[in-house]
């Protein structure tokens, strides 16, 4: 499977690019870009990228990437990038694992490439590849929080509290992020057409893609808050039976920095939808402190909060519910 997504990915990417790149061929761009880049109609960001806030973003990231990569050879834990596996040979487990580091450090080049735009401002292409390593590259991070909840539900043995089949919960929102990953490249691409109607239909489009994405992750954290309910108030032995635990041994540690993770991203899809609904040359879109304030830090929050909180030194692999997950449906909970 990480193959053919990666095929996919960069097939988008270099349409992209592409249609970028016939899109600027047809704008006539000002002679001094730095001057008002606002009204430029050649810069896609409506901004000139601040290198400082750039290096910082880049460095936090990259050093993000480092620390999960060591807590994954020491700590375990593979099941957070592998994802969408489930029943999948090693071999094939092991391919995602590397697919989800590389999206990881992705979305740390699509920092780099603003290094980049702020030196070419004016280059429509090399926009387009940051901001869709940028955008696009989180759906991975909300896929690893759908495969998260299933393991702590059968590490505490309280799957059965789970509004949908563990099994299925996975597959079900990471084919949603997939579909609206597709739809929110197809918008994007329109939008560099040079006919004023395409763009506006492709920015119509990709902000459903957004709202999709949205609403499938709302869906999830409901189910998340409906699963901790149910666990507290009909699980009392569950609750308690780590009380004397240290922390990193106390799942109630670990369903908390879900639940952080889950804020962080819904914080950032809530920003993405309301700064697509104004459009590209919108106040959220051109500013450079939204664009930190309202995306970037959510995502650094999203992702930084496993650092000291690694899955895999909560969960073992030598659980019974992995061996549950090879043989085994879990049958689906009551909806009340």
């Amino acid at each position: 499977m990480a193959g053919p997504t990666l095929a996919n990915t960069l097939f988008l990417l270099t349409l992209l690019v592409t249609s970028a790149q016939a899109a600027t061929n047809s704008v006539t761009c000002p002679s001094d870009p730095y001057l008002d880049p606002r009204n430029d109609p050649c810069n896609g960001l409506g901004y000139i990228a601040n290198n400082s806030l750039t290096a910082v973003a880049f460095v936090y990231v990259l050093l993000v990437v480092l620390i999960q990569t060591y807590q994954i050879i020491y700590n375990g834990g593979k099941f957070m990038l592998s994802m969408v596996i489930g029943e999948y040979s090693t071999s094939q487990s092991f391919a995602f694992f590397l697919f989800f580091l590389m999206m990881v450090v992705v979305y740390a080049l699509g920092f780099a490439f603003r290094f980049a735009v702020h030196h070419s401002p004016d280059s429509l292409g090399i926009f387009i590849t940051e901001d869709l390593m940028i955008v696009l590259s989180p759906c991975f991070f909300i896929a690893a929080n759908y495969t998260l909840l299933g393991r702590l539900a059968g590490e505490i043995d309280c799957a059965h509290h789970v509004l949908l089949p563990v099994r299925r919960l996975t597959l079900i929102f990471v084919l949603s992020d997939l579909t609206t990953f597709v739809i929110q490249a197809t918008g994007a691409s329109m939008t560099t057409s040079k006919v004023q109607s395409s763009a506006s239909l492709g920015l119509h489009i990709f902000l459903v893609g957004l709202i999709m994405q949205l609403v499938s992750f709302v869906f999830f954290c409901a189910i998340y808050a409906r699963f901790l309910y149910r666990v507290y108030t009909e699980e009392q032995d569950v609750c308690m039976r780590d009380l004397k635990q240290p922390w990193h041994n106390d799942w109630r540690t670990l369903a908390a920095a879900l639940a952080v993770s889950c804020i962080g991203l819904l914080i950032r899809s809530f920003y993405r939808v309301v700064e697509a609904s104004q459009g590209f040359r919108g106040n959220l879109s051109t500013s450079e402190a939204a664009f930190y304030l309202g995306d970037t830090i959510p995502i650094c929050l999203a992702i930084v909060v496993y650092v000291p909180f690694w899955p895999g030194r909560f969960i073992k692999p030598a659980h019974p519910y992995v061996k549950e997950q090879k043989g085994l449906s879990i049958s689906s909970p009551s909806l009340v």
